[in-house]
């Protein structure tokens, strides 16, 4: 063995001890927040040859900071339900990063939130956010309220009250929430009114997703679902494939999983599947987009309902058989962890070619090293789901300079930024001796330009 090689392999063992030590911390401060711990994990295993060939960022201890969030704001969310009734929930604001840019990160009310998911989600948006190339730091937030089922009135005066704890800590130029689950064009709404009534300003860039007619942007709605597919679609033509002529399944039939459903139909694709949370519809000669899209966007119906208007479809009570189906294309839209290792081997054996991560960690780790291992194209969320808080972060930039650009405009540079991410990833992931492994790529891509601006500006 030649020095050179000496050198790096202590290199190697060095970066994998301080790995190993770290991340045992991180357990212990963090006792019982699986999420985070998985989100950790595979950053982790990703930067050891960068941090191997980057002694410098053990030296700073960029990690060690990382994984701590700037702050964690835990409060009281009490509301009055239309019954009189007093009603409590628990709201959560964790600005993780701002190395780069003012925090940026979804408000997610949902009744599984709890301090463990909101931060994974905001750990993984300092690299997501990173990878955009804009200005914006990690950040994330939600409530453990549940929107379904309730009023409008019920859902304001819920908004109203989150807000009214939520904006001592957010602003324009410090932290710019956006949503996420559950919270749409109508609870932002709520809340920019709110916000503006207790800061006695019209500040259009403390929030973005905002309706049309005061601030929002165009393409905001699509954002996520067009930008997992285009960066698919880059690495599909990587490999000489192309969603024309594939056949694809899609969890969820939410925002991200309808217009990425959208996006793949106008590629070429036969979508024949998507999903809800309680169950999953399968339409052999392609999934009707127009009837999806009015039962969720405009009549708030289920899934199941789709069968009723399209009788040669079949309905199938629960979400998670939606991965028994065969497909070209799988595209995880719905939730964290909905494909685990049995479900992605099951994927395997029925031939997908390729998996686009649309919602935020869709897959477990034990998934992803299944379709890895055999040489499944694989679009990790951190790269894939980055359109939306791109669109977001275009949105602030419209808000600032008092513009509004087309929907072309806007697509056009979602279209820019998603190509730009995957040849970042690509270029990550052969510099660093793995070429072709997007995990590793987008995680060394957007954590090099994060930790260098960490050491510059001192601790």
């Amino acid at each position: 063995m030649s020095i050179v090689q000496e050198v790096e392999q202590a290199n190697t063992e060095v970066a994998h001890h301080y790995i190993d030590q770290l991340f045992e911390t991180v357990q212990k401060r963090n006792p019982g927040e699986g999420e985070f711990h998985q989100a950790v994990k595979e950053v982790f295993l990703s930067l050891i040859p960068v941090l191997s060939q980057n002694p410098k960022y053990i030296e700073h201890a960029v990690l060690d900071r990382l994984v701590e969030p700037d702050r964690i704001i835990s409060f009281r969310v009490p509301w009055t339900d239309d019954n009189g009734k007093v009603r409590v929930n628990r709201g959560f604001r964790v600005q993780f990063n701002n190395a780069i840019g003012p925090y940026k990160g979804g408000l997610r009310f949902h009744p599984s939130v709890n301090a463990s998911i909101i931060k994974f989600l905001g750990f993984e948006q300092i690299f997501k956010n990173s990878l955009t190339g804009q200005s914006i730091g990690g950040g994330k937030g939600g409530a453990d309220f549940d929107p379904k089922g309730k009023s409008d009135l019920e859902i304001m005066r819920f908004c109203q009250s989150f807000m009214t704890e939520l904006s001592k800590h957010i602003g324009p130029d410090t932290d710019v929430p956006a949503g996420d689950i559950g919270v749409g064009a109508r609870e932002i709404g709520y809340m920019f009114g709110q916000y503006k009534k207790l800061v006695g300003a019209y500040e259009a860039g403390v929030l973005t997703g905002k309706g049309l007619g005061y601030g929002g942007s165009l393409g905001r709605k699509e954002a996520t679902g067009y930008g997992c597919v285009y960066f698919v679609d880059e690495m599909l033509k990587s490999a000489g494939r192309s969603f024309n002529g594939s056949t694809v399944v899609v969890s969820g039939s939410g925002n991200v999983s309808i217009y990425a459903m959208e996006k793949a139909i106008q590629l070429g694709a036969k979508v024949v599947a998507c999903s809800d949370s309680s169950g999953y519809i399968y339409h052999e000669a392609g999934i009707n987009l127009d009837t999806i899209k009015r039962l969720k966007e405009v009549e708030n119906r289920r899934c199941k309902d789709y069968v009723l208007e399209h009788p040669d479809a079949i309905y199938v009570e629960g979400c998670s058989g939606i991965w028994t189906i065969a497909c070209d294309i799988a595209l995880p839209c719905a939730t964290q962890n909905e494909i685990d290792k049995a479900s992605a081997e099951l994927l395997v054996r029925n031939g997908v070619k390729a998996v686009g991560e649309g919602a935020n960690m869709p897959s477990t780790l034990e998934a992803i090293d299944v379709f890895l291992d055999n040489k499944v194209l694989f679009a990790p969320a951190k790269a894939a789901n980055a359109g939306g808080v791109s669109v977001s972060a275009l949105e602030m930039a419209q808000n600032s300079a008092r513009l509004s650009w087309t929907m072309d405009e806007v697509d056009a540079k979602l279209q820019l930024i998603m190509h730009n991410i995957y040849s970042e990833s690509v270029k990550a992931s052969e510099v660093y001796g793995v070429p072709g492994n997007l995990v590793i790529g987008a995680n060394i891509a957007g954590f090099v330009k994060v930790a260098d601006a960490m050491i510059a500006q001192g601790v």
